[in-house]
């Protein structure tokens, strides 16, 4: 006699057993309240060095710089590019040493990675369309890989300020991987702590390492709030920020197309 789902010994069949839901609150809470941290923090006054860079860098016709690789690339994306968004801002990305450079495709699915090799960096901030006054922002969770610390330095040795943004838990603990020695914490001008743990992941799950990572929510939520603060900041002042609406809605791309005219051949707009 075949066995049967009452009688069968070993797990549950596919499909049987029930979704366990008790990680929620856990996590909700981990996210929450490092949301709440970083708001009290911008209530404070906290974020407004960057934000003050951030302003008076458009104020004067300026672009915003954002760098991240990995996971921290959604950072960039933030900053970049998006509706709400300041328009004066372009996305720099390890593989624009290939599509703007000369290195192979290859290379960016190398071993190791490509973003702990410090060299890519001269070739990564060759490409970028800089001029004076404008700002970089930088997010990196561990702060240490080559290319994040080599472009940051690059950033300060031609004059342009730096914004970090970083887990000062996370770099505290683990080596740098430049030859300088420095943390991105150590190059910036000014350091915005994502609040991330060391490792990044929050919640525990029983059976296995944690899980629940947290630091491409809490550094959206920095850039988010870092876009607010120059929004209001220019209005304060009697600026209208150049910002993007969305290209979804009507009359949203030719609204973009004219504020992006201002900063042709300074701004790129790639897939």
């Amino acid at each position: 006699m075949p066995p049967t789902a009452e009688t069968t010994d070993g797990p549950p069949a596919a499909g049987t057993t029930a979704v366990p839901h008790g990680f929620v609150p856990a996590f909700e809470h981990e996210v929450v309240s490092r949301l709440q941290k970083i708001s009290r923090l911008a209530s404070d006054g906290g974020l407004d060095e960057a934000v003050r860079l951030v302003a008076d860098c458009i104020a004067s016709g300026g672009v915003v710089h954002a760098f991240g690789t990995g996971h921290s690339e959604a950072f960039a994306m933030e900053v970049a590019g998006r509706a709400g968004g300041l328009i004066p801002t372009n996305r720099v990305a390890l593989r624009d040493a290939v599509l703007l450079g000369d290195h192979a495709i290859e290379e960016l699915y190398g071993t190791p990675p490509l973003e702990r090799d410090p060299a890519i960096a001269d070739d990564v901030f060759a490409t970028v369309p800089r001029r004076d006054g404008d700002v970089f922002v930088i997010a990196s969770n561990s702060g240490v890989n080559g290319s994040i610390v080599g472009v940051a330095l690059l950033a300060k040795e031609h004059g342009h300020p730096v914004i970090a943004v970083t887990s000062l838990e996370h770099t505290a603990r683990v080596q740098p991987k430049h030859p300088s020695g420095k943390r991105l914490s150590e190059v910036a001008d000014v350091v915005v702590d994502n609040l991330a743990p060391y490792g990044d992941a929050t919640t525990s799950v029983e059976g296995g390492p944690d899980v629940g990572a947290v630091s491409s929510l809490t550094s959206a939520y920095v850039a988010q709030l870092i876009t607010l603060g120059v929004t209001a900041l220019l209005a304060e002042r009697g600026q209208e920020a150049p910002l993007y609406l969305s290209a979804n809605i009507p009359g949203g791309d030719e609204h973009n197309r004219v504020l992006e005219a201002r900063y042709e051949g300074r701004i790129r707009r790639g897939a």
